[in-house]
């Protein structure tokens, strides 16, 4: 088990379980850039995401469009065959539904924030929102609602494909 634990941390995979969720993280190609995913209800299985390259990783793997989805230059590459597997088993969906912008767009296997890096990059930002919230409740709740908005304004028109949802 233990081997088997370190070669799913070579490949990129790193995956613990709590009581609710599966924390599931893969490396870029490259190895420059660490992403975690969310698994909408735990539907599909860690496995169903093969491979992530982010901006920086070399471009020399061809983009098929049966498998991969591309999000402002970070490519997941999915596993179609398990999660056309798991997905018609689970929810009865047809076969052909099962693409990479249905698997993404739906949750079922996507950025656990908007985009890879968001956490870090409104970090400073909303510790000075959240410092509101010791001072007058009223003004953090109407703050961190318009930076909110903005903020999600400003993905939307970046191109990201969870905001565009949102």
């Amino acid at each position: 088990m233990a081997g088997g634990l370190k070669a799913e941390k070579r490949r990129g995979k790193e995956n613990k379980r709590n009581d609710m969720c599966i924390d599931v993280r893969k490396t870029c190609e490259c190895g420059a850039q660490n992403v975690q995913f969310h698994l909408r209800d735990n539907l599909l299985r860690s496995e169903v995401i093969q491979r992530l390259f982010c901006p920086k990783c070399p471009g020399d793997t061809p983009f098929d469009e049966r498998s991969m989805l591309n999000d402002n230059g970070w490519v997941v590459e999915y596993d179609i065959i398990l999660a056309t597997m798991l997905l018609t088993a689970k929810l009865q969906v047809e076969p052909d539904s099962v693409r990479p912008e249905f698997i993404f767009d739906q949750g079922y296997a996507c950025w656990l924030e908007m985009y890879p890096g968001e956490r870090e990059d409104i970090r400073e930002e909303k510790e000075k929102i959240m410092a509101l919230l010791r001072e007058d409740q009223r003004q953090y709740l109407q703050a961190i609602q318009s930076w909110n908005i903005e903020r999600i304004s400003r993905l939307k028109a970046a191109g990201w494909r969870k905001a565009q949802h949102a």
